[in-house]
């Protein structure tokens, strides 16, 4: 079985911008290959390892649900629903040389996000024997934690900024996963986008307030913000860039 690493945080901290670094700082050091399973219904972890993304999960619910009724969807006769879903999942998977990519997307009409997730966290646990690393970028909040999306990881990484608000929304989620008995061998809270790669005391006490473990501080890099302005994969970030280098030293310690 896969090692199992969750990535999760509240909206807006660099969530997905660590998960594709750690992704590459993964494949980097032989241990590969990697599933990483983008789990946000607003899917953009593709853009910071710089791959195209393939159909989606929530498309393929789409496909099959609309089939019989659009045109433009349609199974071959004498195939059942769930036989043709099967067979298209394997569509869903876009396969690069280190790394193998997943995405939920989201569903097209109104309705909740229950078979969707379903799918993903059937889909993780058909393929995670064939990986020794699953990574799974998670949205924003607590959607996942609370399916039980990875009941077996064994490492939780929350992500916050500066704010107590971030760092709030983490105390939250590491207390979600104690209420569901999730208990991951490594868990703590990286803080991203600090001013000069220093934490402030006032998040720090917050931080022992949600009773979380520190495992590093990540500086604000100016070399993200223009990455993204030029429309750059992040993983092609030069390895002296701050958020790398302070990423890949976090990493390091937690003997990832």
């Amino acid at each position: 079985m896969g090692h199992n690493i969750a990535v999760a945080g509240k909206g807006g901290v660099g969530k997905t911008t660590l998960c594709g670094l750690l992704i590459q700082y993964l494949c980097e050091h032989g241990k590969k290959p990697v599933l990483a399973v983008d789990a946000d219904a607003n899917s953009n972890l593709n853009e910071v390892l710089g791959v195209e993304m393939g159909i989606t999960l929530g498309e393929l619910r789409e496909e099959i649900e609309r089939a019989g009724v659009d045109s433009r969807y349609q199974i071959p006769t004498g195939i059942t629903k769930q036989a043709w879903l099967e067979r298209r999942l394997a569509d869903a998977l876009t396969e690069e040389d280190d790394f193998d990519f997943m995405v939920m997307g989201r569903t097209q009409g109104q309705g909740c996000y229950c078979f969707v997730n379903g799918l993903v966290q059937t889909q993780i646990q058909k393929l995670q024997s064939h990986y020794p690393y699953v990574v799974v970028d998670n949205e924003a909040g607590l959607e996942h934690v609370s399916r039980g999306l990875l009941p077996s990881m064994e490492t939780a990484i929350l992500v916050s900024d500066c704010s107590r608000r971030g760092v709030q929304a983490a105390g939250r989620i590491a207390a979600l996963m104690k209420e569901l008995d999730l208990k991951p061998r490594r868990a703590g809270v990286i803080i991203n986008r600090a001013p000069e790669g220093k934490l402030d005391e006032g998040t720090r006490e917050e931080i022992e307030k949600q009773g979380l473990s520190l495992l590093g501080v990540i500086p604000q890099d100016e070399m993200v913000y223009r990455y993204d302005c030029d429309g750059k994969p992040l993983v092609e970030l030069p390895k002296d860039a701050p958020v790398k280098g302070a990423l890949y030293e976090i990493l390091e310690r937690m003997g990832l």
